[in-house]
């Protein structure tokens, strides 16, 4: 379905002149690009530990048990004078299902650390097409078990572990928050799930709109979730823990935020998750930004729009763990 002469919310003037810059810079995701792709993101993450030490943090290199007993490395984030134990922030990284590293996306979260003592958790879990579901959905979880586990050497209180993630870390947090519940794993005070890649099925009309237009269009997306899933993407044999958005019972899950842009692929499937949060009586807050794309906030943080998304996420977060 071309969108040449489809309608669709536009991009926020701001961050219009931002995406004409990043458009020339960002190629889509294919089987040729993931390599050149996953390298780029690599080499920033030296930028994202000069921001880290900058902010007066420090960072601790652990390697735990992954899925199936497999090396995982996590990073440990931390004030340097953390007096604990505060709260736990696990953390999952966006990147498709099929890009990024531990550190990506780390900066969103660093007021939590400052403002309330907490601890992040970051996991290196394992990305497909070379290792698909469950894998990382699987690797996440495991992460989880041992952050909660050794809550009290790592400086974290275990009532108070919330878990986050952006983009496909906010698919495969939501994915984790429900494992979590249907195997009774650790108890969670709340979820963050920014701009979250929740539905492998590729049918809501926010999809059909941006497939040529934005930092993540419809034909990477469909090439994430194929790398994920395989010959399963948009078939019945697909697990609620892989693409939450299938789930049909979201009873028991804790607090909840969800946000995105109005004009990104996302925007549908992330609404229609915060609707069914609502319905399964779950407490969710959903914003929904005019103009924004794709991890706008992230890409384009001088934006009006981006710092008020990220004010109003910490102001969630605030409320959350003074609750």
């Amino acid at each position: 379905m071309s969108t040449t002469h489809v309608a669709r919310p536009p991009f926020d003037p701001e961050l219009g002149a931002v995406l004409s810059v990043l458009g020339k810079q960002l190629p889509n995701l294919t089987a040729e690009t993931i390599r050149p792709m996953r390298e780029m993101m690599h080499a920033e993450a030296d930028l994202t530990g000069e921001a880290l030490a900058k902010a007066g943090l420090v960072v601790r290199e652990i390697t735990i048990a992954g899925y199936e007993g497999a090396d995982m490395a996590v990073s440990v984030i931390s004030r340097a004078d953390r007096t604990g134990p505060g709260p736990g922030i696990f953390h999952i990284h966006g990147g498709g299902m099929v890009l990024g590293h531990r550190m990506v996306g780390t900066v969103q979260f660093l007021p939590w650390i400052l403002d309330h003592d907490a601890v992040l958790v970051t996991a290196e879990y394992r990305l497909a097409p070379e290792f698909p579901d469950p894998y990382p959905v699987e690797d996440c979880y495991a992460g989880l078990v041992w952050t909660a586990e050794n809550a009290a050497e790592l400086g974290i209180d275990p009532a108070r572990i919330v878990i986050a993630g952006a983009s496909a870390g906010g698919g495969l947090a939501a994915g984790t928050a429900l494992l979590a519940r249907d195997r009774r794993g650790p108890a969670l005070l709340g979820q963050v799930l920014v701009c979250p890649m929740l539905d492998d099925r590729d049918e809501t009309t926010s999809t059909h709109q941006y497939d040529d237009a934005g930092v993540w269009i419809r034909s990477s997306n469909r090439f994430g979730w194929g790398a994920l899933l395989g010959e399963r993407r948009g078939g019945d044999d697909v697990s609620i823990y892989a693409a939450p958005a299938r789930a049909t019972d979201l009873t028991g899950l804790p607090p909840t935020y969800i946000d995105c842009g109005s004009a990104e692929v996302f925007r549908d499937e992330d609404v229609a998750y915060a609707s069914a949060l609502w319905a399964a009586g779950v407490p969710a807050e959903l914003h929904v930004w005019a103009g924004g794309f794709h991890g706008f906030e992230l890409l384009a943080p001088h934006a009006a729009v981006s710092q008020a998304a990220a004010a109003a996420r910490n102001d969630w977060v605030a409320r959350l763990l003074a609750s």
